[in-house]
């Protein structure tokens, strides 16, 4: 039995009460999602000795200019999860409009977002290596270098990293 229209205009009269009142933000418009919460932006990624001693090291094989190199290190995800610039919860909100921006010693940059970092969303094996072919990084390559599992190109993996840093977008 259908219902009578005047129970259905009611019904569609106060949805968009009931979806507004799912926010539970005061200062949410209703009907709308919550604005992000604010992010410190930017977080610097501490990248010494004692910021990366803690974390579970990895390795990776990957194509370094046409020459199969076996490097180790640590995950950037779990780097950024310790520093506390990745939540360690699955992103949303105003986390997926964050970027990674790596910078080398001579000016070279490489940018990532972070929900390709994120396990749960792009899940991308990126590591913070200090190790190559059983030995540590030569100066031309390190003391720490990006190295991304599974890029075609080699052009991400930056050498000499001396700086991290995570920023919201605009």
């Amino acid at each position: 039995m259908p219902l009578p229209r005047s129970l259905l205009t009611a019904l569609l009269l106060t949805l968009p009460l009931w979806v507004g009142a799912q926010d539970a933000r005061p200062d949410a418009a209703p009907g709308r999602a919550s604005p992000p919460a604010a992010i410190a932006s930017p977080q610097v990624v501490p990248l010494d000795e004692a910021a990366r001693a803690t974390l579970e090291r990895h390795d990776v094989v990957f194509d370094d200019h046409g020459t199969a190199r076996h490097c180790e290190g640590v995950s950037l995800a779990a780097l950024l999860q310790a520093s506390g610039a990745m939540p360690v919860a699955p992103l949303r909100g105003g986390d997926l409009t964050r970027y990674v921006l790596v910078s080398a010693r001579d000016g070279y940059r490489a940018l990532f977002s972070l929900a390709e970092l994120d396990p749960t969303l792009g899940g991308r094996t990126v590591l913070l290596a200090d190790r190559c072919d059983d030995r540590p990084l030569e100066a031309t390559r390190g003391p720490l270098r990006l190295v991304i599992a599974g890029d075609t190109r080699a052009a991400r993996s930056v050498r000499q990293v001396e700086r991290i840093v995570v920023v919201a977008a605009p």
